[in-house]
């Protein structure tokens, strides 16, 4: 996973002067070549050339092209001093100093470009008095060259400014859209590799057709240094070119795959101020707005349960208000003497006691299959088969009643009443529509509660009604034995009970 750097920080400064060594030499050296390149081929080879006038063009160029480089680097340094400011400052950047990263590129086009025509004026001027054909030549293969030039500067500048530009950018999109795209930097670089070079072979070619005089040597070899020339600018255009754009696709496809792993912080560095930093953006908000959706599915699930959270989620549409009628095991866990708890303790201990204590009821719920609808104070509503309906829910909710009455022995500091119960009851979403919440109602939760306040006077701390011993299977049924009946608060007919067998110190 590639993160993105901070705005600012420890050796930022340093990679600053380093990328403006890097644009400077990038800078001299393809002006330079570009420059030789121009002399060798009108002063050796191209037909119409000033042969007569090349002592004095060698000598003027030896002395402006020296010229042109120092001054387009000062004019270039002079440009990125805001930058240097930013850098130094340690600080994030002002959108004109983000500005003048992002168009960085284009400056540098700029300031070779006005001195390459520069250059076509002066020495078109310096060759008119030989020829005007001859003055032509050389203004035109000036201009020619300065284009490939600053083309091919573009394409390495981009390239190396792009550190500065992650810090620029800071992992958001820019303002606005800066330099080529895709298609233009495509298009530049088959003006490199083919347009311009195809262009001075036609040139060549059509003058050789009218003037048949000129030597037949000297064509072929001008062709064939344009075809040279065009093969390897053409096959450094198209690769550092297709290079801007694939690399970044692929950081992108890489960064997905991690996402697709549930990575939802990985992020990539936005480094272009096209269509392609377009992209790196998007995935980056995308990445972002999944993070932020997956804390709040968690968050849900955490407040709700697993199980409905899931259940609302795959629902389609708006949720509605009602329920369905379930078969349900019901578990209610509530502490024993909370008041004269919260008398003896401090407050923060208290909270941390009941942290604890829930902690060990959801964790027990969840192994068996069932869930904690709901924390009311000091007790918790657990249920078995709803929402999702389960083979022997009344099984389950005894088989978990024992287990976590044995945990509870091990909770220092509280000691819990719980009661079990089983059979159909109505689950679904109970409230308003702006707010409301999926609960089970029905007399198993009712007998349940009531159970558990029993359960607080009793020896085993735990009882369950005859009816969910009917409801589980005969292996969980055997491990409890049926007492005496009880008429629970509220009910008006007796409710038969049972604990669990004495004998069982320990669940498997």
């Amino acid at each position: 996973m590639v993160e993105r750097a901070d705005p600012v920080g420890a050796g930022t400064v340093e990679l600053w002067r380093g990328t403006v060594r890097r644009l400077t030499w990038s800078a001299v050296a393809s002006n330079a070549l570009g420059a030789i390149a121009v002399f060798l081929l009108l002063g050796l080879l191209l037909p119409f050339s000033p042969t007569d006038r090349l002592l004095l063009n060698g000598i003027v160029a030896a002395v402006y092209l020296p010229v042109a480089l120092v001054a387009g680097t000062v004019w270039a340094r002079r440009r990125g001093a805001a930058v240097d400011r930013w850098i130094e400052e340690d600080r994030s950047p002002t959108p004109e100093e983000r500005r003048l990263v992002l168009n960085e590129p284009t400056q540098t086009v700029v300031i070779s470009g006005v001195f390459w025509v520069l250059a076509a004026v002066l020495f078109t001027a310096l060759n008119l008095p030989s020829s005007g054909w001859s003055a032509l030549v050389v203004g035109s293969a000036l201009l020619l060259g300065g284009e490939t030039t600053c083309a091919v500067g573009y394409l390495l500048s981009e390239r190396i400014i792009r550190p500065i530009t992650i810090l620029a950018l800071a992992g958001s999109a820019a303002p606005e859209r800066y330099g080529p795209g895709v298609a233009g930097r495509l298009a530049m670089a088959w003006s490199l590799g083919t347009g311009i070079p195809l262009l001075g072979i036609l040139t060549i070619a059509t003058a050789g057709l009218i003037d048949p005089n000129e030597d037949p040597a000297l064509l072929a070899a001008t062709i064939a240094f344009l075809a040279g020339i065009g093969l390897l600018v053409g096959s450094f255009a198209i690769t550092v070119a297709s290079r801007s754009v694939a690399e970044p696709i692929a950081a992108v496809r890489r960064a997905m795959a991690q996402v697709e792993e549930g990575l939802y912080d990985t992020r990539v560095p936005v480094d272009d101020g096209s269509e392609v930093g377009l992209l790196e953006a998007g995935f980056n908000s995308m990445a972002a707005g999944l993070a932020e959706r997956e804390r709040l599915r968690d968050l849900f699930g955490r407040h709700v349960g697993w199980e409905v959270a899931e259940a609302a989620l795959a629902r389609e549409g708006e949720v509605e208000l009602g329920g369905e009628l379930r078969e349900v095991g019901v578990v209610f866990v509530d502490v024993i003497d909370s008041t004269g708890l919260a008398m003896r303790r401090r407050p923060h201990e208290v909270v941390e006691l009941l942290n604890r204590f829930f902690s060990l009821v959801v964790e027990t719920i969840e192994e068996h299959g069932g869930w904690v609808n709901k924390f009311e104070g000091d007790a918790a509503l657990c249920v078995f088969g709803a929402p999702s309906a389960r083979p022997d829910a009344a099984g389950d909710a005894l088989r978990a009643a024992r287990a976590l009455n044995e945990r509870m022995l091990g909770l220092e500091g509280a000691t819990a009443g719980i009661g079990v119960s089983a059979g159909p009851a109505v689950a679904g979403n109970v409230g308003a529509r702006e707010r409301f919440e999926y609960t089970v109602i029905g007399d198993p939760v009712n007998e349940a509660a009531r159970l558990c306040e029993l359960a607080k006077q009793r020896p085993t701390r735990l009882l369950a009604s005859h009816a969910v011993l009917r409801r589980a299977d005969a292996a969980e049924a055997a491990n409890w034995e049926v007492g005496d009946s009880v008429v629970l608060r509220g009910r008006g007919e007796p409710t038969q009970i049972a604990v669990p067998r004495p004998r069982l110190t320990a669940v498997s």
